[in-house]
Order: C-alpha cells, then structure tokens, then sequence
C-alpha cells in the first residue's frame, strides 16, 4: 500500500503542470512495453518479440504499475495476466497506439518526395488564374505530389506561417522580418478602376492625384492592398475618402460597377462588364509579389521542390 499512497500523491488534484507533463513522459515509453507484455501474457515472450532484455521490460511494468499506484498484471511464475485494471488500461493503451502509428504514417506519407503534401497560402486575388497555372506547371514533373491551399489575406497568412499551418505563401507586399525568409517573385501593376459611366472612364490613364475628390471602396485594413491603396493615395497628396471596405477584390470591382466609388486594384482574371480600368501613370502603381517561409524550418523534400519551383519562376510569375 505504501507505493500506491505515494503514486495518489503525485496524482493528486494539487500537483501543478510541470509534475503531470513529467508523468506523461515517464509513461509514454512504458506503453508498447505494456501492450506487448499484455498481448503474449508472457514477459520473456514479450522481450523476444520486441528484441529488448527481459530485465529491462520487467522493470518498466513494476515502475508503471508504480506510477499508476495499480497492480496491472497478476504474476504466475513465468506468465502474468491482466487484473481488471490492466484490462481498462489496455483498451485506451492499444487505442493511444493505434492513433501514434497513424500520425507516424501521416507525417512519413506528408513528406514523402513523390506523394507529399504541400501547405501553400496565397493572395485570394491569385486564385482564379495565377496558382492554378502554377501548380499544373509544377505537377507536370511531380504529377503526385498533393496541395493544402489556403487563401487569406497576408497578414493572416504570415500567422499561420508562424503557427506551423503553412509551409510556403505567395503574399504581397513581401515581408521584412527577422523570422521569415521572402522573395520577390514578380510585380503587378494596379489599375484605377471606374464606373462604366464615370466621368473618367473615357480615358485611358490618369494621375492618381485626378481622383482626390472620388469616393473610394477599399479592402479592410491588414489587407496588404489596402496599405498600398493608403500609401500610394498619400504620395499622390490626398487622404481616401472610403465609402465601403470589403475582403475580396473583386466584390470591389463589383462596388465599382455599382457605382459605388473607385478603387485600385490588380487586373481581373476575366473582363468585368461596367467597369473601366485606367493605367495610373503617378505615382507608379504596382505592388511587389513575393513568397515566405519561415526562417529555420526544415523543409520535406515536397516543399523544398516546390519552394526551388516557385523561386525559379521569378520574373516570370504572374500571367502575361
């Protein structure tokens, strides 16, 4: 009784984190152990079958059982049995295994050179035409090789760099941060976008400074194109005046038909009805497209080729 009593008291409800993550890594190894023992009810059996000393695997089910301040087996010279503890400890031990062996087999499968994963983000103004050019490109040469693409707008998908959910993303403007490693892959060139009937729409290009006195619909802030927006309007010497802010670029554009304001954006993968597309000869007007990883981040052999893809695609990243 004295080894469960000190086992309860290192359960007990009062023992801090620190103490519960130690169990847990006191117990974690014991588990095969345990099972194998469990299945053959044998432990020189159980030592054959898993190439270890019998010493040694005896000693790691008195030191659970320890742990556990519970008698697992009951001992019978050479076999032991499971007592009904051991049974109930079984059934969530085998489940426990079952879900590691699974993760193992994910994780090999994720990073397997010919049929891994890539977790790649991107700009949703480059999900109609630019990544789904990119990617049949690349799948020409690793035809097998599978895709969890996520769209967000940069900031977001910075975080999920961060966070591990993303190995590689496509962002504008391109980051700065001691954390991150990013390229410039290429350049966009933004447009003044107006109403069909708008009293600009005859032209062909404009100074942005000419549109001081419009009304502007804009992408919420944090999108990178809305820093874009601000700043370019700021060097033409005026402050937007923004009637709606949105998320997607072209809901925008659907605003602008609408005639709703005027906005700055990237070119359309489809012509949209309603709209004029001005050339914005001042300030220069363009937007800098490059992708991120994060700094130190080993890369599977997927990413890395992926990564070596889009890097040499610079210049030339975007549709003509």
């Amino acid at each position: 009784m004295v080894h469960q009593q000190r086992s309860q008291d290192r359960l007990s409800p009062s023992s801090d984190t620190e103490d519960m993550a130690g169990m847990s890594r006191l117990l974690a190894p014991r588990l095969a152990y345990f099972a194998g023992v469990a299945r053959t009810e044998h432990v020189t059996r159980a030592a054959q079958e898993m190439d270890v000393p019998q010493s040694t695997l005896s000693r790691a089910m008195v030191r659970l059982e320890q742990d556990l301040g519970v008698d697992l087996f009951a001992r019978h010279g050479r076999t032991v049995s499971l007592t009904p503890a051991g049974r109930t400890f079984l059934t969530s031990v085998e489940r426990a295994l079952a879900e590691i062996e699974r993760a193992a087999d994910e994780v090999r499968a994720d990073a397997d050179p010919a049929t891994g994963k890539v977790a790649f983000g991107f700009l949703h103004t480059m999900g109609a035409e630019t990544v789904p050019g990119l990617l049949h490109a690349f799948r020409a040469d690793h035809p097998r090789v599978r895709f969890s693409l996520v769209q967000n707008y940069g900031e977001a998908m910075i975080e999920r760099l961060r966070a591990g959910e993303l190995d590689l993303c496509l962002t504008s403007p391109v980051p700065d941060a001691p954390d991150l490693v990013a390229r410039r892959l290429d350049e966009q060139k933004l447009r003044l976008v107006v109403p069909v009937d708008h009293r600009l729409a005859a032209r062909r290009r404009i100074r942005l400074a000419e549109a001081a006195d419009e009304v502007f619909v804009t992408l919420e802030p944090g999108y990178g194109l809305r820093r874009i927006t601000d700043d370019l309007c700021q060097e033409a010497g005026f402050r937007p005046r923004i009637a709606f802010e949105g998320e997607e670029a072209e809901t925008l554009r659907g605003l602008v038909a609408a005639g709703l304001g005027v906005a700055l954006l990237p070119p359309p993968a489809f012509p949209r009805p309603g709209v004029v597309e001005l050339t914005v000869t001042a300030p220069r007007a363009a937007r800098e497209i490059g992708v991120a990883w994060l700094d130190g981040h080993p890369d599977t052999p997927p990413v890395a080729a992926f990564k070596k893809f889009l890097l040499s695609r610079r210049g030339n990243l975007l549709p003509t």
